[in-house]
């Protein structure tokens, strides 16, 4: 059975209005074609709807039981096929999982769910760590936002540049380059040197800068993440070149010092990215300007 939904909203305004020319006028239509449409949904239902009695006309004890059900039935598919963009923050019930970069989650985590509980106590988020290699999560919808250095190629997910990060040289307290006024590009090069890579690299675009100058360095081992580098740099002669932003923020705690680099670096770009599917989500598009609040004070 192939079923016209125009005849349930037909069906609903004639057991409103109980009449045809009542119904015609409050859908917009004319009396005839509300007279046809009265003629399917007889023909449909087995059922007359109405019955003339006198000048009125009357509902069938049909049309009484199903009135409720078909104004109902009703709304629930205008509902669907018109969605409300109406957001209640104070009962929104959500779980957002979201993948940041370490840093990001570190500098900008706190605030945004300071910003969420505020306005939204019944969202919760889910940080969840970057993984070693390009994973689909994103477009299957098992990830919200993604927030790294890296701008998405798919034509089905979307990004927004949301801030710029500038590196720094971060070394322990007393370190032999920290006597000096300016540490010089030679003498970053001849350090030992780590990098932070979830991927396991030895080697990133200070190492295309520095080849630019005619040097090389030495890289003695790599880790995951920034705290981890914090750890080895705090103990050795090692440096390790991170964002200004999550630097400065661990320097006072851990008793480290920053430096500045001796040579121009290009600033790394951070993008907040999601699906397309949620681009008129209301309570999505609600995380994602908090997002973009949040991850804002890592522009320097």
């Amino acid at each position: 059975m192939q079923l016209d939904l125009n005849l349930l909203a037909a069906l609903d305004a004639l057991l409103e209005e109980g009449s045809v020319t009542g119904a015609a006028e409050r859908l917009h239509v004319t009396a005839p074609a509300m007279s046809r449409s009265l003629g399917r949904i007889r023909r449909t239902t087995g059922d007359q709807i109405l019955v003339r009695t006198g000048r009125t006309m009357t509902p069938t004890p049909y049309a009484i039981a199903v009135r409720e059900q078909v104004h109902e039935l009703l709304q629930q598919v205008q509902g669907v096929l018109a969605p409300s963009r109406e957001l209640d923050l104070t009962t929104l019930e959500r779980t957002f999982t979201l993948r940041w970069h370490d840093s990001l989650v570190a500098l900008s985590g706190p605030a945004l769910l300071e910003s969420v509980r505020q306005q939204a106590p019944g969202v919760r988020l889910r940080f969840i760590a970057e993984s070693s290699i390009d994973t689909p999560e994103l477009r299957r919808g098992e990830v919200d936002l993604e927030a790294n250095a890296n701008r998405p190629t798919a034509p089905d997910v979307r990004a927004d540049r949301v801030a710029e990060i500038h590196h720094v040289i971060v070394v322990r307290r007393g370190h032999p380059l920290t006597p000096a006024k300016a540490v010089t590009a030679e003498q970053y090069a001849a350090a030992e040197h780590l990098t932070v890579s979830r991927r396991g690299k030895l080697s990133n675009a200070l190492d295309d800068a520095l080849a630019r100058l005619g040097l090389t360095r030495r890289v003695v081992a790599t880790v995951p993440t920034e705290g981890a580098a914090f750890a080895f740099v705090r103990g050795s002669d090692l440096l390790v070149t991170v964002p200004e932003s999550t630097a400065r923020s661990a320097a006072a705690v851990l008793g480290l010092t920053l430096l500045p680099l001796p040579f121009e670096l290009p600033s790394a770009p951070v993008y907040l990215s999601w699906h397309q599917r949620y681009d008129t989500d209301p309570a999505h598009i609600w995380l994602r300007d908090l997002a973009r609040t949040a991850l804002a004070p890592s522009r320097p």
